[in-house]
């Protein structure tokens, strides 16, 4: 199949499919006598790894780990659930930040009166 019917199939950009073969996040595909790319049902199956992975919140580096773990019939399921397991803490590392900067907002908001006046309590927090 092309590249224009892959990207249907898995909803991936012709842009995005590119760049994932360029990168190696992909295995290459064939090309027919007049230089076009044809893909089969392995780069479909690669495809919807990586945008699953990225979806997840994994990096094109790892998403390519992640497909060169799902062709290697000696993988572990230990080495994928440490990969998963790392990129949770990494998420729960965030969360937490996000929430901190939240709640410096929040308290920001609710001290400021928002009004003509030149006091501003975030600024003066801001320049403490």
């Amino acid at each position: 199949m092309n590249i224009g019917a892959i990207s249907k199939l898995t909803g991936l950009s012709s842009k995005s499919i590119r760049l994932y073969e360029e990168k190696g996040v992909i295995s290459a595909p064939n090309r027919s006598d007049s230089g076009y790319r044809e893909y089969g049902d392995k780069h479909v199956q690669e495809l919807n790894l990586v945008s699953r992975a990225k979806n997840a919140g994994f990096s094109l580096q790892e998403c390519k780990e992640f497909v060169e773990l799902a062709q290697n019939p000696r993988r572990t399921s230990r080495e994928v659930k440490q990969k998963a397991q790392q990129k949770l803490n990494e998420v729960e590392v965030k969360i937490s930040q996000l929430t901190e900067i939240q709640q410096q907002l929040t308290a920001w908001i609710n001290a400021c009166p928002g009004d003509e006046g030149s006091c501003c309590p975030i600024i003066e927090d801001l320049t403490k």
